[in-house]
């Protein structure tokens, strides 16, 4: 005892005194003692526990719902997760979806500051490692990020509100990230639930109804930002639409193997070493390689669906020769803007052009397995420019997409939106632009009139989209129509 009580003088003499003293001090603070069966064994793993004013209540509940459980409801689509194999998620390296060992998911890289980019023109972004809590609020959903403890003491407190969607133009409620530091740590909300896979959290609403910005705006940046996790990855959901995860659950199973969690009204705080806000929107429908994680690209997204929804590999050879006669074509029969009002006409002109051909008339209560079938099983896909072209993602390597551009110098935004991507994809796109007759508005403003003689006019003060994208239905020459066809025949037989 003397001999303690005379280190004791010594040390208290000392500078050493004052750093141990902090230290010890501020992990208390942030940490409490984990019951071994719940421990982390990993050295590097950062799982905190819950405080309230700096203090630790209680320890938070493991979560208690099957970790390794896909989206669907039914029991029997995965078996039960064990208390030891949830302990057991929580201790080792996962392995990806080749089955190899993925990297640990709780090494902390550099510090990044700030944690939040909002520089991008398309998407903002947060990314965060240590302690990262989710919790839902009345107007927006929050995010909290303590700073590890050596980083605590000279951290600032910052706050942003971010458009977690990959078009932030478009309106999608707001996330709120708040990263905290000593002097508002007490407002963190406790751990009820720790997880030990990163999550990213995005915004689901917006434009989603429609097909195209659905895959543009959330599902390609979506697999641009989550892919290189193997499945190892927690996918969490803000401003959802009852209907997407179910539409799109087998993109969304593919993509990380436990269920989506809905921020918005989940009554858990989860906990994650790693999370990130915002998905990676690099351009329209479309992946920029040299950005993109592994250097993925629209080829390696359109593989990723095509096994998503179980359909032959990409490269696998064209209907027309696999033992078709005739080369199999499919129209899409818009109902509104943008449809043709011929269509008998045009069904039986392509027909005498020798294909066999699918009517599809899309709807938001289309089935995406049935759709991912027909549209496999066709050698070209046709349809006036509109979101149902966005089903070029399920046609095999060299098959076509047809695309009619409507009248007013719609070719830029043809050639952005779907005939880039395509290529991109191994998709061949071939395009027919009508003449000014064969659109309605033609017929309902007058040869002489400006939204036929200058375009440019429209475009100039903002009402182009009004008459050329809602206004504008067509009725197809199919005389004028079939050299393109030809066309399309030839390069199948290439």
């Amino acid at each position: 005892m003397k001999a303690f009580r005379n280190t004791s003088r010594g040390l208290s003499k000392s500078k050493l005194a004052v750093g141990l003293f902090a230290g010890v001090f501020l992990a208390r603070l942030i940490y409490f003692p984990v019951s071994p069966k719940f421990a982390v064994r990993s050295p590097n793993a950062i799982l905190p526990g819950s405080l309230i004013n700096g203090v630790a209540d209680h320890p938070p509940v493991m979560e208690k719902i099957d970790l390794a459980l896909p989206l669907g409801n039914s029991a029997a689509e995965s078996p039960a997760v064990t208390e030891q194999d949830h302990e057991k998620e929580l201790t080792i390296s996962p392995t990806n979806s080749t089955g190899e060992q993925a990297a640990p998911r709780s090494i902390l890289p550099p510090t990044l500051k700030p944690i939040c980019d909002l520089s991008d023109q398309r998407y903002d972004g947060c990314e965060m490692w240590g302690d990262a809590r989710t919790a839902n609020g009345t107007n927006t959903s929050r995010i909290y990020y303590i700073p590890p403890p050596s980083q605590l003491a000279t951290a600032e407190a910052a706050a942003w509100s971010i458009r977690s969607q990959s078009r932030k133009i478009i309106a999608v409620r707001e996330v709120t990230v708040r990263s905290l530091n000593l002097s508002n740590l007490h407002e963190a909300p406790s751990c009820t639930v720790w997880r030990g896979v990163p999550a990213v959290v995005f915004a689901l609403g917006g434009l989603t109804y429609n097909l195209w910005h659905a895959f543009s705006d959330v599902l390609v940046p979506l697999f641009t930002t989550v892919r290189a996790f193997g499945g190892e990855v927690e996918l969490v959901a803000t401003d959802a639409p009852v209907w997407f995860v179910p539409k799109y659950r087998r993109v969304l199973r593919a993509l990380s193997r436990y269920g989506v969690v809905m921020l918005d009204t989940d009554t858990e705080v989860r906990c994650y070493p790693h999370l990130i806000v915002g998905i990676r929107g690099h351009r329209d429908l479309d992946i920029d390689p040299a950005r993109a994680p592994n250097n993925l690209d629209m080829f390696a997204f359109r593989t990723f669906v095509r096994e998503a929804y179980s359909l032959p590999p990409p490269a696998a050879a064209l209907p027309v020769k696999s033992g078709g006669v005739k080369p199999r074509l499919m129209i899409i029969l818009r109902r509104k803007t943008r449809r043709f009002v011929n269509p008998d006409a045009i069904v039986a002109a392509i027909e005498r052009a020798g294909f066999d051909v699918v009517r599809m008339e899309p709807t938001l209560a289309a089935d995406m397995d049935a759709i991912s079938r027909e549209v496999d099983a066709c050698d070209v896909l046709l349809g006036v420019h509109g979101a149902g072209l966005t089903n070029m993602v399920f046609l095999r390597t060299g098959a076509v997409l047809l695309q009619v551009i409507p009248w007013g110098k719609m070719e830029p935004h043809s050639e952005g939106f779907f005939g880039a991507p395509a290529a991109h994809m191994g998709v061949r796109h071939v395009t027919h632009s009508i003449a000014a007759e064969e659109s309605t508005l033609y017929d309902k403003y007058g040869k002489d009139h400006p939204v036929i003689t200058d375009p440019d006019i429209f475009y100039k003060n903002g009402s182009n989209a009004r008459y050329y994208w809602w206004e504008q239905s067509i009725r197809l020459n199919t005389t004028r129509f079939m050299p393109t066809l030809e066309r399309v025949k030839r390069l199948l037989q290439e």
